[in-house]
């Protein structure tokens, strides 16, 4: 079985998408999921109750904290990611190679590893968009052989299980 990392920042509606629209589907598509949020993100997902329904649909811990030095990955590196939804202060680090959270680890080392395809889809508002960086940090991550699935925030996830299994 192959390994997803999905990947989730603290965009608005991870609360209720995340599960619905992408771990059940892509645990219905056999994908052994390796979830990992964002420290943000998973104060939310706790809050919503959301972890540990996300647990139950894999064998693999759900993280958010590094581990300690002396302790083994729990998991090994997945065979493709998905980043859904990516903030403009995620994309941001992730281009700039700031991997200061467990999330943005896990997608700067895949970024890093040759056949291991990385989704993101971008999660920011109008004003966010606006940023002058912001083109500049998606063009340094197409640079870097991601794949940016850009979209209005209303589109659905669960076809974005398709555009990985195409990678």
């Amino acid at each position: 079985m192959s390994v997803l990392g999905l990947v989730s920042a603290a965009g608005g509606g991870v609360e209720r998408r995340l599960r619905v629209e992408l771990a059940v589907p892509a645990a219905r598509r056999g994908w052994r999921l390796a979830i990992t949020f964002t420290p943000t993100a998973a104060r939310w997902m706790s809050a919503a109750g959301e972890t540990a329904r996300l647990q139950s649909l894999t064998d693999l811990p759900v993280r958010w904290e590094s581990r300690l030095p002396d302790e083994p990955k729990p998991y090994p590196i997945p065979d493709a990611f998905l980043f859904v939804p990516a903030t403009l202060n995620s994309v941001a680090k992730l281009a700039l190679g700031i991997a200061d959270n467990q999330a943005l680890t896990s997608l700067a080392e895949a970024i890093g590893t040759p056949g291991v395809p990385v989704v993101i889809r971008p999660q920011a508002d109008p004003a966010q968009r606006a940023h002058p960086r912001w083109e500049t940090h998606l063009d340094t991550l197409l640079a870097c052989g991601a794949h940016i699935a850009d979209g209005p925030s209303t589109d659905p996830w669960e076809p974005l299980l398709d555009l990985v299994e195409a990678l």
